[in-house]
């Protein structure tokens, strides 16, 4: 097929549930490709010879040669082409955003819609899963060397995998009862299912992965102890993960949460599903978010399917600004959130002790500031009052000190995060690599893995020359 026929072919539409439907439940919101509509998009890769794709991935994966193993009807060879660089296709598929990577790099995107890597991804990863036919990549011998990992979440998966096809024995310890980190605490079900989660976790255990949850390491463990205990390296993938709130009046009220207790009530711990699960969650009728991102997002739309009449999106800046994915500003938008942009709470006010309604002011936007984006500037005597029963903060987290206030000899950026080498994840402390927002703040689950992919190669590399 010629260049200009291939360009002709418009974009494959994703599937979805209806957005009056899936407001109802916590069901997967995209249903993802059938095999012909998978074979139809795969034609509209040129395979170009520079493949400025790849250089858009951060782990790496060879995505003409996937894509053209799709056009071919070779759907878990496909599969098997992905997995030998990354151990978690069904993940990255469904929460990579895609369009600013890869398909940001596409050639056939500077004159149509570039090719949907992310769908094929997911599409071929779903295949492998339903087919049953998963292939574990050959493994080198193995070394005798130990490597200990500190979070599940997407760096340590992939750390510890590549590591384990390298030959090295790894370990996983995890905090929480479950594996996945951010994973299966952060994301919700309509947006990643749990199952599937737990089906790449379960790859990566076949690769030899040892896991070991309820191990909170810094207060079971030591760092020093684990490297005395025999393990000739660690790596840190903690995440970030304490909340930050504005430290406004009355924001110690209830009903006043944090995004990341309210993400995982519900998505960790099915409070959705309560009284069956028994960790309950407030349902507010009328709900506020603050912020703007992709958690942001992830809080409005969990707080909508809990049953909420009006849920609010406060951020104080513009849309144009938000740093949400569109994907996720799309479906929101359709869902009904309502958007009070260029907005910022002021105050919480409340009886009894519960959030009764939050005090904004209008913003305006001025100069860009440090991050390159206008610096909103608040328009004096513009107070208004939002009516609420519920508030998510979803502006940021920052680097949990549990764990590294028992590494004194660790070195700290100046905001509390492990400074670490971004090539190699190499710390100040000798054996010791990091990576993933623990390094970088909150950032995305694929730039975490590029991280651990990093990260892997040179532990190899120490553990082999020292």
């Amino acid at each position: 097929m010629c260049v200009c026929e291939v360009q002709k072919l418009p974009k494959i539409r994703m599937p979805e549930q209806m957005p009056e439907k899936r407001i109802k439940n916590f069901e997967e919101v995209a249903l993802g490709y059938g095999p012909e509509q998978a074979l139809e998009e795969s034609t509209r890769c040129l395979q170009c010879k520079k493949f400025p794709c790849i250089g858009g991935c951060p782990v790496e994966i060879d995505i003409p040669a996937f894509i053209r193993l799709v056009r071919e009807g070779k759907f878990l060879e496909a599969a098997w082409k992905i997995k030998e660089m990354n151990s978690l296709p069904a993940i990255c598929g469904r929460v990579c955003p895609q369009e600013d990577q890869c398909e940001k790099l596409c050639l056939l995107g500077k004159k149509e819609e570039p090719v949907a890597i992310g769908r094929l991804e997911r599409f071929v990863a779903d295949f492998e899963k339903a087919e049953g036919k998963i292939k574990v990549p050959r493994k080198r011998k193995k070394t005798g060397k130990r490597v200990a990992v500190i979070g599940s979440g997407p760096a340590g998966l992939i750390v510890a995998g590549d590591l384990a096809k390298l030959g090295h024995q790894v370990t996983i310890f995890e905090a929480l009862h479950q594996p996945g980190g951010v994973l299966v605490y952060g994301i919700p079900e309509f947006r990643l299912p749990k199952a599937i989660v737990g089906a790449d976790i379960a790859f990566v255990k076949r690769l030899g992965v040892e896991i070991r949850t309820n191990a909170v390491i810094g207060k079971l463990l030591t760092i020093d102890e684990l490297l005395k205990d025999g393990y000739h390296a660690v790596f840190i993938g903690t995440g970030a993960g304490l909340p930050l709130f504005m430290n406004i009046s009355g924001e110690n009220l209830n009903g006043v949460y944090s995004a990341n207790e309210f993400l995982t009530r519900a998505n960790l711990m099915k409070a959705y599903l309560f009284p069956q699960y028994d960790t309950p969650v407030k349902r507010g009728k009328k709900v506020a978010v603050v912020g703007g991102g992709n958690v942001a997002m992830d809080s409005a739309r969990t707080a909508l399917r809990l049953g909420a009449e009006k849920v609010y999106l406060v951020y104080r800046r513009s849309e144009q600004e938000m740093p949400a994915r569109l994907e996720e500003l799309h479906h929101a938008k359709e869902e009904g959130i309502i958007f009070e942009t260029l907005t910022l709470p002021t105050r919480m006010i409340g009886s009894d002790g519960w959030v009764e309604a939050m005090e904004c002011l209008r913003m305006e936007l001025g100069e860009p500031d440090e991050s390159g984006r206008p610096h909103p500037i608040p328009v004096q005597g513009s107070e208004f009052i939002i009516e609420v029963d519920v508030v998510i903060m979803a502006i940021g987290t920052s680097a949990n000190p549990l764990l590294l206030k028992t590494i004194p000899d660790l070195k700290l950026t100046r905001r509390g995060y492990i400074e670490a080498d971004l090539e190699t994840g190499a710390t100040s402390k000798p054996g010791v690599f990091a990576g993933g927002d623990i390094v970088t703040g909150s950032a995305t689950v694929i730039l975490a893995m590029g991280a651990g992919r990093k990260a892997a190669r040179a532990i190899d590399e120490y553990l082999s020359n020292g």
